[in-house]
Protein backbone atom coordinates (compact mmCIF):
# COMPACT_ATOMS: atom_id res chain seq x y z
CA UNK A 1 0.00 0.00 0.00
CA UNK A 2 1.37 3.41 -0.96
CA UNK A 3 0.96 5.99 1.78
CA UNK A 4 3.92 8.38 1.93
CA UNK A 5 4.43 8.43 -1.86
CA UNK A 6 0.84 7.78 -2.94
CA UNK A 7 0.20 11.11 -4.69
CA UNK A 8 3.78 12.12 -5.48
CA UNK A 9 5.65 11.89 -8.78
CA UNK A 10 9.44 11.71 -8.36
CA UNK A 11 9.32 12.05 -4.57
CA UNK A 12 12.60 12.96 -2.89
CA UNK A 13 14.03 11.46 0.30
CA UNK A 14 17.20 10.10 1.87
CA UNK A 15 17.87 6.58 3.06
CA UNK A 16 17.75 7.14 6.79
CA UNK A 17 20.66 8.02 9.03
CA UNK A 18 21.65 11.67 9.29
CA UNK A 19 24.61 13.32 11.06
CA UNK A 20 23.84 14.54 14.54
CA UNK A 21 24.33 18.13 15.68
CA UNK A 22 27.75 18.33 17.33
CA UNK A 23 26.25 19.11 20.72
CA UNK A 24 24.14 15.91 20.73
CA UNK A 25 26.62 13.73 22.61
CA UNK A 26 24.20 11.29 24.28
CA UNK A 27 23.81 7.58 23.54
CA UNK A 28 21.71 4.81 25.07
CA UNK A 29 24.33 2.01 25.26
CA UNK A 30 21.70 -0.70 25.52
CA UNK A 31 19.36 1.01 27.96
CA UNK A 32 15.62 1.31 27.25
CA UNK A 33 14.57 4.61 25.70
CA UNK A 34 12.14 5.21 28.57
CA UNK A 35 15.01 4.95 31.06
CA UNK A 36 17.16 7.36 29.05
CA UNK A 37 14.31 9.85 28.77
CA UNK A 38 14.17 10.13 32.57
CA UNK A 39 17.51 11.93 32.36
CA UNK A 40 16.51 15.54 31.68
CA UNK A 41 19.74 16.21 29.76
CA UNK A 42 19.20 13.20 27.49
CA UNK A 43 15.52 14.06 27.06
CA UNK A 44 16.29 17.63 26.01
CA UNK A 45 19.18 16.76 23.69
CA UNK A 46 17.41 13.82 22.05
CA UNK A 47 14.23 15.74 21.30
CA UNK A 48 16.06 18.90 20.24
CA UNK A 49 18.38 16.90 17.97
CA UNK A 50 15.34 15.27 16.38
CA UNK A 51 13.89 18.73 15.73
CA UNK A 52 17.14 19.84 14.11
CA UNK A 53 17.48 16.78 11.86
CA UNK A 54 13.88 17.04 10.68
CA UNK A 55 14.19 20.80 10.20
CA UNK A 56 17.30 20.22 8.06
CA UNK A 57 15.37 17.81 5.85
CA UNK A 58 12.40 20.17 5.50
CA UNK A 59 14.70 23.09 4.67
CA UNK A 60 16.43 20.85 2.12
CA UNK A 61 13.03 20.41 0.45
CA UNK A 62 12.62 16.64 0.81
CA UNK A 63 9.17 15.12 0.40
CA UNK A 64 9.57 12.07 2.67
CA UNK A 65 11.61 12.57 5.84
CA UNK A 66 13.37 10.21 8.26
CA UNK A 67 14.07 10.21 11.98
CA UNK A 68 17.78 10.22 11.21
CA UNK A 69 18.45 7.03 13.20
CA UNK A 70 19.02 9.20 16.26
CA UNK A 71 18.11 6.29 18.55
CA UNK A 72 21.22 4.47 17.28
CA UNK A 73 24.36 5.07 19.36
CA UNK A 74 27.13 7.14 17.83
CA UNK A 75 29.73 4.38 17.95
CA UNK A 76 32.52 2.94 15.82
CA UNK A 77 31.55 2.72 12.14
CA UNK A 78 27.84 2.55 12.98
CA UNK A 79 27.92 -0.75 14.87
CA UNK A 80 24.79 0.20 16.80
CA UNK A 81 22.71 -0.08 13.62
CA UNK A 82 22.93 -3.84 14.19
CA UNK A 83 23.23 -3.71 17.95
CA UNK A 84 20.17 -1.70 18.92
CA UNK A 85 17.91 -4.80 18.78
CA UNK A 86 20.67 -7.24 19.84
CA UNK A 87 21.29 -5.31 23.06
CA UNK A 88 17.61 -5.41 24.00
CA UNK A 89 16.12 -8.75 22.96
CA UNK A 90 16.36 -11.80 25.20
CA UNK A 91 18.81 -14.56 24.25
CA UNK A 92 21.99 -12.53 23.67
CA UNK A 93 24.96 -11.93 25.94
CA UNK A 94 28.41 -10.35 25.86
CA UNK A 95 30.67 -8.60 23.35
CA UNK A 96 32.89 -10.98 21.42
CA UNK A 97 34.95 -10.96 18.24
CA UNK A 98 33.39 -13.26 15.68
CA UNK A 99 35.63 -16.23 14.84
CA UNK A 100 37.09 -16.22 11.33
CA UNK A 101 35.50 -19.56 10.47
CA UNK A 102 31.95 -18.29 10.99
CA UNK A 103 32.40 -14.92 9.29
CA UNK A 104 30.50 -14.47 6.00
CA UNK A 105 32.78 -15.24 3.03
CA UNK A 106 32.49 -11.69 1.65
CA UNK A 107 33.61 -10.06 4.95
CA UNK A 108 37.29 -11.05 5.08
CA UNK A 109 39.76 -8.17 4.80
CA UNK A 110 43.57 -8.03 5.21
CA UNK A 111 45.38 -6.20 8.01
CA UNK A 112 46.22 -2.64 7.14
CA UNK A 113 42.78 -1.88 5.67
CA UNK A 114 39.97 0.16 7.18
CA UNK A 115 37.48 -2.67 6.79
CA UNK A 116 39.79 -4.99 8.72
CA UNK A 117 39.96 -2.39 11.48
CA UNK A 118 36.16 -2.13 11.54
CA UNK A 119 35.41 -5.85 11.56
CA UNK A 120 38.06 -6.63 14.16
CA UNK A 121 37.04 -3.62 16.24
CA UNK A 122 33.37 -4.56 16.32
CA UNK A 123 32.22 -7.04 18.94
CA UNK A 124 29.10 -9.17 18.92
CA UNK A 125 26.93 -10.92 21.50
CA UNK A 126 26.70 -14.70 21.58
CA UNK A 127 23.37 -16.46 21.22
CA UNK A 128 23.06 -18.03 24.66
CA UNK A 129 19.32 -18.69 25.02
CA UNK A 130 16.00 -18.66 23.21
CA UNK A 131 15.65 -15.36 21.32
CA UNK A 132 12.55 -13.46 22.34
CA UNK A 133 11.18 -10.01 21.60
CA UNK A 134 11.53 -7.22 24.11
CA UNK A 135 10.31 -3.71 23.27
CA UNK A 136 12.61 -1.54 21.15
CA UNK A 137 10.44 1.59 21.55
CA UNK A 138 10.29 2.19 17.80
CA UNK A 139 6.80 3.63 18.10
CA UNK A 140 8.00 6.17 20.64
CA UNK A 141 10.95 7.24 18.47
CA UNK A 142 8.56 7.63 15.53
CA UNK A 143 6.12 9.72 17.62
CA UNK A 144 8.90 12.06 18.70
CA UNK A 145 9.89 12.53 15.06
CA UNK A 146 6.43 12.71 13.48
CA UNK A 147 5.24 15.28 16.04
CA UNK A 148 7.76 17.72 14.58
CA UNK A 149 6.52 17.74 10.98
CA UNK A 150 3.44 17.28 8.81
CA UNK A 151 5.46 15.48 6.16
CA UNK A 152 5.59 11.68 6.42
CA UNK A 153 8.37 10.16 8.53
CA UNK A 154 9.85 6.96 7.10
CA UNK A 155 11.05 4.74 9.96
CA UNK A 156 14.00 2.51 9.11
CA UNK A 157 15.44 -0.47 10.97
CA UNK A 158 18.12 -3.06 10.39
CA UNK A 159 16.78 -6.32 8.93
CA UNK A 160 17.08 -9.21 11.39
CA UNK A 161 18.83 -11.51 8.92
CA UNK A 162 21.77 -9.15 8.36
CA UNK A 163 22.31 -9.01 12.13
CA UNK A 164 22.46 -12.80 12.18
CA UNK A 165 25.48 -12.82 9.86
CA UNK A 166 27.66 -11.86 12.82
CA UNK A 167 26.28 -14.14 15.53
CA UNK A 168 27.68 -17.39 16.94
CA UNK A 169 25.53 -19.96 18.70
CA UNK A 170 26.46 -20.97 22.24
CA UNK A 171 23.36 -22.83 23.38
CA UNK A 172 21.81 -26.24 22.64
CA UNK A 173 18.48 -24.48 22.07
CA UNK A 174 19.56 -23.75 18.49
CA UNK A 175 20.95 -26.32 16.08
CA UNK A 176 21.75 -23.92 13.25
CA UNK A 177 21.67 -20.29 12.13
CA UNK A 178 18.35 -20.74 10.34
CA UNK A 179 16.53 -21.19 13.63
CA UNK A 180 18.20 -18.06 14.97
CA UNK A 181 17.21 -16.04 11.91
CA UNK A 182 13.60 -17.22 12.06
CA UNK A 183 13.21 -16.33 15.73
CA UNK A 184 14.77 -12.92 15.07
CA UNK A 185 12.38 -12.37 12.17
CA UNK A 186 9.45 -13.13 14.47
CA UNK A 187 10.84 -10.83 17.16
CA UNK A 188 11.27 -7.98 14.70
CA UNK A 189 7.80 -8.57 13.32
CA UNK A 190 6.32 -7.96 16.78
CA UNK A 191 8.17 -4.64 16.97
CA UNK A 192 7.10 -3.59 13.47
CA UNK A 193 3.47 -4.39 14.22
CA UNK A 194 3.73 -2.27 17.38
CA UNK A 195 5.24 0.53 15.28
CA UNK A 196 2.35 0.26 12.81
CA UNK A 197 -0.18 0.19 15.64
CA UNK A 198 1.47 3.35 16.99
CA UNK A 199 0.54 5.16 13.78
CA UNK A 200 3.56 4.80 11.50
CA UNK A 201 2.57 4.10 7.89
CA UNK A 202 5.97 4.11 6.18
CA UNK A 203 8.52 1.52 7.34
CA UNK A 204 11.88 0.66 5.80
CA UNK A 205 13.60 -2.71 6.31
CA UNK A 206 17.30 -2.24 5.73
CA UNK A 207 19.64 -4.68 4.07
CA UNK A 208 18.08 -8.10 3.70
CA UNK A 209 20.89 -10.31 2.45
CA UNK A 210 19.51 -11.57 -0.88
CA UNK A 211 21.72 -9.41 -3.09
CA UNK A 212 24.85 -10.43 -1.18
CA UNK A 213 23.95 -14.11 -1.04
CA UNK A 214 22.62 -14.41 -4.59
CA UNK A 215 25.95 -13.13 -5.89
CA UNK A 216 27.82 -15.68 -3.79
CA UNK A 217 25.58 -18.76 -3.97
CA UNK A 218 23.16 -18.10 -6.85
CA UNK A 219 19.58 -16.82 -6.79
CA UNK A 220 18.00 -20.26 -6.44
CA UNK A 221 20.23 -21.55 -3.65
CA UNK A 222 18.37 -23.01 -0.68
CA UNK A 223 19.90 -20.45 1.70
CA UNK A 224 18.64 -17.62 -0.50
CA UNK A 225 15.15 -19.14 -0.62
CA UNK A 226 15.14 -19.44 3.16
CA UNK A 227 16.16 -15.79 3.57
CA UNK A 228 13.27 -14.72 1.35
CA UNK A 229 10.84 -16.69 3.54
CA UNK A 230 12.40 -15.16 6.66
CA UNK A 231 12.06 -11.65 5.25
CA UNK A 232 8.42 -12.18 4.36
CA UNK A 233 7.81 -13.48 7.90
CA UNK A 234 9.49 -10.39 9.32
CA UNK A 235 7.10 -8.03 7.52
CA UNK A 236 3.97 -10.16 7.85
CA UNK A 237 0.82 -8.21 8.68
CA UNK A 238 2.06 -4.81 7.47
CA UNK A 239 -0.46 -4.67 4.63
CA UNK A 240 -1.62 -1.12 5.43
CA UNK A 241 1.94 0.25 5.58
CA UNK A 242 4.10 1.55 2.73
CA UNK A 243 6.95 -0.93 3.08
CA UNK A 244 10.40 -0.02 1.78
CA UNK A 245 13.25 -2.49 1.23
CA UNK A 246 16.63 -0.78 1.35
CA UNK A 247 19.65 -2.39 -0.30
CA UNK A 248 23.18 -1.08 -0.71
CA UNK A 249 26.67 -2.56 -0.65
CA UNK A 250 27.81 -1.48 2.79
CA UNK A 251 28.07 1.71 4.82
CA UNK A 252 30.32 1.19 7.88
CA UNK A 253 32.22 4.49 8.03
CA UNK A 254 31.11 5.12 4.41
CA UNK A 255 32.82 1.96 3.11
CA UNK A 256 31.62 -0.45 0.44
CA UNK A 257 32.10 -3.97 1.82
CA UNK A 258 31.92 -5.89 -1.48
CA UNK A 259 33.39 -5.51 -4.96
CA UNK A 260 30.84 -7.70 -6.76
CA UNK A 261 27.88 -5.34 -6.55
CA UNK A 262 25.63 -6.70 -9.27
CA UNK A 263 21.85 -6.77 -8.78
CA UNK A 264 21.50 -9.18 -11.71
CA UNK A 265 21.00 -12.25 -9.51
CA UNK A 266 18.58 -10.56 -7.13
CA UNK A 267 16.37 -8.26 -9.22
CA UNK A 268 13.63 -10.86 -9.68
CA UNK A 269 13.78 -11.68 -5.97
CA UNK A 270 13.25 -8.08 -4.87
CA UNK A 271 10.66 -7.27 -7.52
CA UNK A 272 8.58 -10.44 -7.42
CA UNK A 273 9.26 -12.63 -4.39
CA UNK A 274 9.47 -10.17 -1.50
CA UNK A 275 6.61 -8.35 0.14
CA UNK A 276 7.02 -4.60 -0.14
CA UNK A 277 6.15 -1.44 -2.02
CA UNK A 278 9.43 0.41 -2.62
CA UNK A 279 12.85 -1.10 -3.37
CA UNK A 280 15.86 1.17 -2.89
CA UNK A 281 19.11 0.54 -4.78
CA UNK A 282 22.61 1.94 -4.55
CA UNK A 283 23.20 3.50 -7.97
CA UNK A 284 25.18 6.77 -7.90
CA UNK A 285 28.34 5.30 -6.41
CA UNK A 286 28.13 2.46 -8.95
CA UNK A 287 27.65 4.80 -11.96
CA UNK A 288 24.13 3.40 -12.34
CA UNK A 289 25.54 0.03 -13.25
CA UNK A 290 22.87 -2.54 -14.18
CA UNK A 291 20.09 0.04 -14.42
CA UNK A 292 19.18 -1.57 -17.73
CA UNK A 293 18.04 -4.65 -15.80
CA UNK A 294 14.74 -2.83 -15.26
CA UNK A 295 13.98 -2.58 -18.99
CA UNK A 296 11.95 -5.85 -19.16
CA UNK A 297 9.89 -4.75 -16.13
CA UNK A 298 9.30 -1.14 -17.19
CA UNK A 299 5.64 -1.51 -18.10
CA UNK A 300 4.73 -3.88 -15.27
CA UNK A 301 6.50 -2.64 -12.14
CA UNK A 302 4.52 -3.59 -9.05
CA UNK A 303 6.98 -1.85 -6.73
CA UNK A 304 8.32 1.66 -6.88
CA UNK A 305 12.07 1.91 -7.40
CA UNK A 306 14.13 4.33 -5.31
CA UNK A 307 17.47 5.04 -6.95
CA UNK A 308 20.44 6.50 -5.14
CA UNK A 309 21.14 9.76 -6.98
CA UNK A 310 23.85 10.98 -4.60
CA UNK A 311 26.59 8.92 -2.99
CA UNK A 312 27.01 8.66 0.77
CA UNK A 313 30.69 7.81 0.18
CA UNK A 314 31.72 10.96 -1.68
CA UNK A 315 32.34 14.18 0.22
CA UNK A 316 31.71 16.28 -2.89
CA UNK A 317 28.31 17.94 -2.46
CA UNK A 318 26.31 17.07 -5.56
CA UNK A 319 24.70 19.83 -7.62
CA UNK A 320 20.99 19.76 -8.52
CA UNK A 321 21.83 19.37 -12.22
CA UNK A 322 23.95 16.30 -11.34
CA UNK A 323 20.94 14.72 -9.65
CA UNK A 324 18.68 15.66 -12.57
CA UNK A 325 21.07 13.86 -14.92
CA UNK A 326 20.84 10.70 -12.78
CA UNK A 327 17.04 10.91 -12.82
CA UNK A 328 16.89 11.28 -16.61
CA UNK A 329 19.01 8.15 -17.01
CA UNK A 330 16.73 6.22 -14.67
CA UNK A 331 13.62 7.37 -16.56
CA UNK A 332 14.86 5.49 -19.62
CA UNK A 333 14.06 2.27 -17.76
CA UNK A 334 11.64 3.25 -14.95
CA UNK A 335 8.43 5.28 -15.50
CA UNK A 336 8.18 8.54 -13.50
CA UNK A 337 5.18 7.36 -11.48
CA UNK A 338 7.28 4.43 -10.26
CA UNK A 339 10.52 6.34 -9.55
CA UNK A 340 11.66 7.64 -6.15
CA UNK A 341 14.89 9.62 -5.75
CA UNK A 342 17.07 9.08 -2.70
CA UNK A 343 20.66 8.72 -1.51
CA UNK A 344 22.64 5.52 -1.99
CA UNK A 345 22.60 4.98 1.78
CA UNK A 346 22.44 7.01 4.98
CA UNK A 347 24.77 9.87 5.86
CA UNK A 348 25.40 8.67 9.41
CA UNK A 349 27.38 5.56 10.48
CA UNK A 350 30.46 7.66 11.29
CA UNK A 351 29.99 9.16 7.85
CA UNK A 352 30.05 12.62 6.30
CA UNK A 353 29.49 15.85 8.18
CA UNK A 354 26.13 17.50 8.62
CA UNK A 355 26.66 20.38 6.17
CA UNK A 356 27.62 18.07 3.30
CA UNK A 357 24.70 15.76 4.11
CA UNK A 358 22.35 18.74 4.04
CA UNK A 359 23.46 19.97 0.63
CA UNK A 360 23.39 16.46 -0.82
CA UNK A 361 19.82 16.12 0.46
CA UNK A 362 18.84 19.48 -0.99
CA UNK A 363 20.42 18.56 -4.31
CA UNK A 364 18.09 15.55 -4.41
CA UNK A 365 15.04 17.78 -3.89
CA UNK A 366 16.20 20.42 -6.37
CA UNK A 367 17.17 17.80 -8.96
CA UNK A 368 13.67 16.30 -8.73
CA UNK A 369 12.21 19.75 -9.35
CA UNK A 370 14.34 20.24 -12.47
CA UNK A 371 12.99 17.03 -14.00
CA UNK A 372 9.44 17.69 -12.80
CA UNK A 373 9.48 20.99 -14.69
CA UNK A 374 10.72 19.20 -17.79
CA UNK A 375 7.80 16.76 -17.47
CA UNK A 376 5.26 19.51 -16.79
CA UNK A 377 4.70 18.38 -13.21
CA UNK A 378 4.17 20.35 -10.00
CA UNK A 379 7.31 21.09 -8.01
CA UNK A 380 8.13 21.07 -4.30
CA UNK A 381 9.19 24.26 -2.51
CA UNK A 382 12.85 24.08 -1.46
CA UNK A 383 13.61 26.66 1.24
CA UNK A 384 17.36 26.03 0.93
CA UNK A 385 17.26 27.26 -2.67
CA UNK A 386 15.22 30.39 -1.94
CA UNK A 387 17.53 33.40 -2.43
CA UNK A 388 15.47 35.43 0.02
CA UNK A 389 16.19 32.92 2.79
CA UNK A 390 19.97 32.68 2.46
CA UNK A 391 22.00 33.32 5.59
CA UNK A 392 24.22 35.86 3.81
CA UNK A 393 22.54 38.03 1.17
CA UNK A 394 24.68 40.14 -1.16
CA UNK A 395 23.46 43.80 -1.19
CA UNK A 396 21.91 44.87 -4.47
CA UNK A 397 21.26 41.37 -5.80
CA UNK A 398 17.76 40.86 -7.25
CA UNK A 399 16.61 38.07 -4.94
CA UNK A 400 12.87 38.40 -5.55
CA UNK A 401 12.97 37.30 -9.17
CA UNK A 402 15.50 34.55 -8.38
CA UNK A 403 13.33 33.29 -5.52
CA UNK A 404 10.80 31.90 -7.99
CA UNK A 405 13.34 29.23 -8.92
CA UNK A 406 13.09 27.67 -5.46
CA UNK A 407 9.55 26.52 -6.16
Amino acid sequence: MFTATADLILPSTTTGSFPRPRWCDVSMWGRPLDTCMLDVRFREKFQDAMSVVISDQERAGLDVLTHGDLHVDEDMAGRAWHHYPLQRWAGFEGDHLQPEETTAPWLHYPPGTLLNEIYTGWRWPHVVDKIEHRPLDYAKVWRIAQAKTRKPIKFGTCCSQVMALFLDIHTPKYKDKRQVIWDMAEAMNKELLALRDGGCRCIQIEEPTFHFMANTYGKDHEEVKFMIDAFNREVQGLDDVELWIHTCWGNPNMQRVMEDTSYANSIEIYLERCRGDVWTLEMKDRQQKHLELFAPFKNDLKKKIAIGAVSHRSLQADRPEDVAREIRKALEFIPPERLVVSSDCGFGRQGCNREIAFYKASAIAQGCNIVRRELGLATTYVPAADPMLQVDVVPGRDVKSAARGAA
